[in-house]
């Protein structure tokens, strides 16, 4: 490492890319710098869902994937769809339960099955927490133009799509652990 080197990683923030070295390949630095832009971008909006509204990334997921389901999910399903446990859907619910916005109902013909259902308190609850986390989104991707975020956006895209290719050929499951609000709810929304 040389001087100009060894100064910029003392003053540099640690994240995952300060484990990057020039002689790295190229591949390895884009997988970093993705983790470090999805960590910072995710810290300031747990912090902002915290702040605003006492609640947590976990607990805005589970409502964005509720609030795409009207009918309800069972609890099955949406420990699939967040790609957590089955304990971690039962704790969540019960808190927001608890707090009036989602109720739970038995699923006719199953005596072991529960599905999930935003009340409507929920249901408003939730528009309110997805425009404002629209509003802190946009504003942590200002720094880009619309330009650069579509190229981005068809760039990640066609990673994505390999990503899925690779994972149905090595039989390992590839999904996104966040969900964002439904584009049906939000007004000029895309849909991936």
């Amino acid at each position: 490492m040389n001087k100009r080197e060894d100064t910029r990683a003392l003053s540099a923030p640690l994240d995952q890319e300060s484990r990057v070295v020039a002689r790295d390949h190229t591949a390895l630095k884009l997988w970093l710098r993705l983790l470090t832009c999805t960590t910072l971008i995710e810290a300031s909006v747990s912090q902002r869902l915290r702040r605003g509204f006492g609640s947590t990334l976990p607990r805005f997921d589970l409502l964005a994937q509720l609030d795409r389901a009207p009918m309800g999910l069972r609890m099955s399903e949406l420990s699939r769809r967040l790609m957590v446990t089955g304990g971690n859907i039962t704790g969540i619910a019960d808190q927001l339960e608890h707090e009036g916005l989602l109720v739970r109902e038995a699923v006719p013909g199953d005596r072991r099955a529960i599905r999930l259902k935003l009340t409507p308190e929920g249901k408003a609850h939730f528009a309110d927490m997805a425009t404002e986390h629209e509003t802190w989104v946009v504003a942590l991707l200002s720094s880009l133009s619309q330009s650069e975020q579509r190229s981005l956006r068809d760039l990640l895209g066609k990673l994505k799509a390999g990503l899925h290719a690779e994972g149905a050929s090595t039989g390992t499951a590839t999904a996104s652990t966040h969900a964002a609000p439904s584009p049906d709810s939000r007004p000029n929304r895309s849909g991936d």
